[in-house]
C-alpha cells in the first residue's frame, strides 16, 4: 500500500539532521538545553584548562637545577667531573713496572697529585688499582678535543707514552714495553 497525502505517515527528513531536532531533547540525550550563557563558560573553563598545560610544559623545558652563566661555569663542570666514570685506555702490550708487568688490557686511569706533590697515573680495573706509574704534570692538552681523556702513544720501539686529561690536570708517564 502506498501512502496517501494525509495519513499519519513517518517520512525520512528531507534537510540536514537539525530538522529532526526536537524540543523535548537535546542532542546528548538529556532534559537540559544549554544557554549560550553556560556555553561560554565552559569554552573558557576549557581555554584555561589549555593554558595551564602550555604554561606546564614550558616550565618543564627550561632546563632544572641553577642558571648557567659565565660565573659558575667552573663549578658546574667539576661537579660534573667528579660524577663522570674515569677514562678508558687498551694497553695493547705489556707494560714493565718495578714490580712485574701489567698485562694486556682495557684500563680505567686517573690522574693524581700525591700527597708530597707528586704526579702519577693510577689504573683501574674495576675497583682494583692495578698499577700506579710516576708521571710528569704538564700544560699541554695533546691536541685532545675533549676535556677528559686517555690514551697511548708510540714513543720510539720498545716504550709507549700514556697521556691523561682531565679538568684538574693533563699529565704523561713512558713506560717500557715487555718484549
Amino acid at each position: 500500500m502506498t501512502p496517501v497525502l494525509g495519513d499519519d505517515v513517518d517520512l525520512p527528513a528531507t534537510g540536514d539532521l537539525w530538522d529532526n531536532w526536537g524540543a523535548e531533547q537535546n542532542f546528548y540525550g538529556n532534559d537540559k538545553n544549554v544557554s549560550d550563557e553556560d556555553f561560554d563558560k565552559a569554552i573558557d573553563s576549557l581555554k584555561s584548562k589549555k593554558n595551564r598545560w602550555v604554561d606546564r610544559l614550558k616550565k618543564k623545558q627550561i632546563p632544572k637545577g641553577e642558571e648557567f652563566n659565565q660565573s659558575n661555569e667552573t663549578e658546574i663542570i667539576n661537579e660534573q667531573a667528579d660524577k663522570d666514570t674515569l677514562p678508558v685506555v687498551t694497553i695493547p702490550v705489556e707494560i714493565i713496572l718495578k714490580d712485574g708487568v701489567l698485562p694486556v688490557g682495557h684500563y680505567q686511569l686517573k690522574g693524581e697529585k700525591t700527597d708530597d706533590n707528586n704526579v702519577v697515573l693510577r689504573l683501574y680495573q674495576a675497583q682494583y688499582m692495578m698499577a700506579e706509574l710516576p708521571a710528569i704534570e704538564t700544560d699541554d692538552d695533546f691536541d685532545e678535543e675533549t676535556i677528559t681523556f686517555a690514551k697511548w702513544l708510540l714513543e720510539g720501539e720498545d716504550k709507549i707514552k700514556i697521556i691523561y686529561g682531565s679538568i684538574d690536570l693533563n699529565a704523561y708517564s713512558i713506560v717500557d714495553i715487555k718484549n
